[in-house]
């Protein structure tokens, strides 16, 4: 995994939380089931063990990717955020001129990202196009459907 994840203390530690269950018990789970399906004979036609030794492939993906996403996490501090610019975890109003309708989003990393919980990620065309905006600016977005263009109406944390 390359580059910075910028990520709340709250994510950091649910991520730690996820990998240490990880380890702790899915991994072992997934040794057993490999034991179990390998005691009921024959390797190459037992579809069970293929089917836990698959499991136990994903699994250790999830693990070597959380690591990475640990390894490269920045954690952000809520009170050192400057609101007089949209960044990361700076929550903006902005209306879609487009269609005339105001909502507000948060900018936050990726792995925090959440469309109905209104927060949006920082490499997502609509937060990279909001990124370093100020109150009144115009920003215009490409997305797939076009170009929407959003005003800048309030940018709190």
């Amino acid at each position: 995994m390359s580059g910075t994840n910028y990520v709340t203390q709250e994510t950091f530690e649910k991520m730690q939380e996820e990998l240490q269950h990880l380890k702790s018990v899915e991994r072992p789970a997934a040794s057993k089931a490999i034991a179990e399906a390998r005691e009921k004979g024959d390797l190459k036609e037992n579809a069970e063990y293929d089917a836990a030794k698959e499991a136990q492939g994903i699994l250790e993906a999830k693990i070597k990717y959380l690591e990475g996403v640990i390894a490269t996490a920045r954690i952000l501090d809520e009170s050192s955020i400057d609101a007089s610019r949209v960044s990361i975890l700076t929550k903006v109003t902005v209306t879609n001129l487009n269609i005339n309708k105001t909502v507000t989003y948060q900018i936050v990393s990726e792995k925090e990202a959440s469309l109905k919980d209104g927060k949006i990620s920082v490499t997502s065309p609509i937060g990279k196009g909001l990124l370093g905006k100020v109150v009144g600016d115009v920003a215009e977005v490409t997305v797939p459907a076009g170009m929407i263009k959003f005003k800048i109406e309030n940018i709190t944390v």
